[in-house]
């Protein structure tokens, strides 16, 4: 028995010598963070009751004329991708989209409406041709028909 451990504890400990490649390393130091999103204050969540979009859109006035405000600059137009109404329990306006790899404001335009929201761009895993998910609050503002699932032009900035 002596002269199986004594042989497989010296290979195990020549293991420890290998150089193992555990991938990039990174220092800390040079880790560095993308810009946020401009922050904005958050709607309050919809009523526990909520069964109507006018009980679940907590936006104000003040909140929907900002979004729908058009553009002074247009931005970097990021595609078109298909909407669906992402969870209307999540207040705010916002686009969950494969468009984006970090969180960033931007637009969206109907065309069908010719309206614009402005929206946080969420991200979410996907390829660059899949739908996206926006919010009841900017699919309002944008004209759309809540059941539609309307083509959007999205733009980062603007």
């Amino acid at each position: 028995m002596k002269a199986f451990l004594v042989p497989t504890v010296l290979l195990l400990s020549a293991c420890s010598q290998l150089p193992f490649d555990t991938g990039p390393q990174q220092d800390s130091a040079a880790v560095t963070t993308a810009p946020r999103p401009e922050a904005r204050p958050e709607a309050p969540a919809p009523a526990a009751g909520a069964r109507t979009a006018d009980q679940f859109d907590t936006a104000s006035a003040e909140d929907r004329s900002a979004a729908s405000a058009a553009p002074s600059v247009q931005g970097e137009m990021l595609g078109s991708t298909v909407a669906s109404l992402g969870d209307p329990s999540q207040p705010g306006f916002w686009l969950e989209t494969p468009l984006v790899s970090a969180p960033a404001t931007g637009r969206v335009l109907h065309p069908g409406t010719n309206k614009w929201a402005r929206v946080d761009l969420r991200p979410i895993d996907g390829p660059a041709s899949g739908g996206s998910r926006i919010s009841l609050s900017a699919m309002r503002v944008l004209g759309a028909d809540l059941t539609d699932l309307p083509t959007v032009e999205v733009y980062a900035g603007g």
